[in-house]
């Protein structure tokens, strides 16, 4: 194994991966990030242009010093909101599993960074599909009164015993559509049972 798992860990829900064109030794699955937030976050900071461009040139002009410098903060917010935007359109993951190689490559990736886990179809024994206990909320003091969970479906793949010292799993999707469909999918490419836990039974939990 090459990589760390606890990367892949996520409690947002996904919209599903869609499988590419590939050829028959490989299966290659992505998800990318949803279009209609980054679209209104640009829509949001091409609005604030409006007001960010004249503060800018006026404190060109006149000033940090001056009364137009106040207002600094315009010209900044619109710089993280489009930071925002090319994170959200960059969003990416992939699973790809090759037969040949006897591989599964899983990738998170933005602009900002890329994580990636490789693992051989001898480390993997298995497909989950269940409900995984999501926490949310904060402690206050110390206490998780103010804690609360949720059941999530998700797919995981399952370790073997020596990839890890507490035999774990790894999260390919969760609160995405058609889960079931993908484990088999999975499972059947790669030749690995499929184990589906009915919604309500025990499942992992998950964290914020």
């Amino acid at each position: 194994m090459t990589g760390d798992p606890r990367h892949f860990e996520s409690i947002g829900s996904r919209l599903g991966f869609r499988q590419e064109p590939s050829g028959d030794h490989e299966l290659n699955l992505v998800w990318r990030g949803g279009r209609f937030p980054a679209l209104l976050c640009l829509g949001i900071a091409c609005f604030l242009l409006l007001l960010s461009v004249p503060v800018f040139l006026a404190i060109r002009v006149h000033g940090l010093d001056s009364a137009v410098g106040s207002l600094w903060y315009f010209p900044a917010m619109n710089v993280v909101l489009f930071g925002v935007v090319l994170f959200l359109f960059t969003l990416k993951r992939t699973i790809r599993i090759d037969r040949r190689a006897r591989t599964v490559s899983l990738t998170r990736s933005s602009v900002f960074m890329r994580r990636r886990l490789t693992l051989g179809f001898d480390e993997v024994t298995g497909l989950r599909v269940a409900d995984d206990q999501v926490y949310s909320g904060f402690a206050v003091a110390g206490s998780t009164a103010g804690e609360k969970s949720f059941p999530a479906r998700s797919v995981r793949l399952l370790l073997a015993d020596s990839v890890l010292a507490d035999p774990g799993s790894v999260l390919l999707d969760r609160g995405g559509r058609r889960l079931d469909d993908l484990a088999a999918r999975i499972g059947e490419f790669m030749e690995k049972p499929v184990d589906a836990v009915p919604p309500g039974g025990r499942g992992r939990r998950g964290g914020s």
